[in-house]
């Protein structure tokens, strides 16, 4: 199942397969804080796709990982976690699938990552139940301002990944029966036409599943809340020499299966 945010609306994307698939995902109905009833079926072709919305509009948390991959620990010169290297990026930094995103600074940068959604959760929830607390699957964009992230020593990381437009998500929730192996999912960003990141899920070194259990045993996860997992190597401030976003360029990031992320940059 495929749910879509489109004028405000929950918009359940069709296929010969749908008859009335949410009133068997409870978890989608509380993450993305819905009723049944406002649902509408339809093709996502009937719309204007370019209107789409984030699919989580009021998440209670929203986490992030950093060096969650080894290549990525490796261009920006970081020691591998010996446990999930967590921050934040709060709420006001949500934005839709199609967006524009106005650079804070000289040195912004992309981070194209795959996204968990929580359906149900809790506290000290093991690592062989921890997907069954999965409401679905997005695409993110962890757009960061390094000049702010890197201005302390250590870096601080929240603050320079939360300006206005700084997280889109979506274009879509993909729920987990709607995918196989999750591993087999690839990650690719492009500027301007130009491959960027292109990685596969498998590289990941904590899956979400630890993720999941991980964060468990110290905060209470919330229906709604996001995981942004890990972007991999091939960031702006990765390369040599570093390349960062600049006004006119076009940024997105996708991921197979689970739809694409546009933004025009400011």
């Amino acid at each position: 199942m495929k749910l879509a945010m489109y004028q405000g609306q929950p918009f359940l994307m069709k296929n010969s397969e749908y008859g009335q698939p949410i009133l068997d995902h409870p978890d989608i109905i509380s993450a993305a804080q819905i009723e049944p009833s406002a649902l509408v079926l339809g093709e996502i072709q009937s719309i204007d796709a370019s209107l789409l919305e984030p699919p989580i509009t009021f998440p209670r948390q929203i986490f992030a990982v950093g060096m969650n991959y080894r290549a990525h620990s490796a261009e920006i010169k970081l020691a591998l976690p010996k446990v999930p290297s967590l921050f934040t990026k709060f709420a006001s930094s949500l934005t839709g699938p199609n967006t524009t995103v106005k650079i804070h600074g000289d040195c912004t940068d992309w981070e194209t990552e795959l996204v968990v959604v929580i359906g149900h959760g809790g506290r000290q929830i093991p690592v062989e139940q921890a997907t069954d607390h999965i409401a679905g699957y997005m695409v993110g964009e962890d757009i960061s301002d390094r000049t702010v992230q890197f201005a302390n020593d250590p870096a601080q990381f929240s603050l320079g990944k939360s300006f206005e437009h700084y997280a889109p998500i979506g274009p879509w929730l993909t729920t987990p029966d709607e995918l196989g192996d999750l591993t087999q999912l690839t990650i690719t960003t492009r500027v301007n036409d130009e491959t960027m990141q292109h990685e596969s899920v498998s590289a990941m070194i904590f899956s979400p599943a630890q993720l999941i259990s991980y964060l468990s045993q110290i905060v209470d996860l919330q229906p709604g809340d996001l995981i942004f997992t890990g972007t991999p190597q091939g960031t702006g401030v990765g390369h040599d020499p570093q390349i960062f976003l600049r006004a006119g360029d076009e940024l997105t990031g996708e991921i197979d299966q689970l739809g694409k992320l546009t933004m025009k940059i400011q």
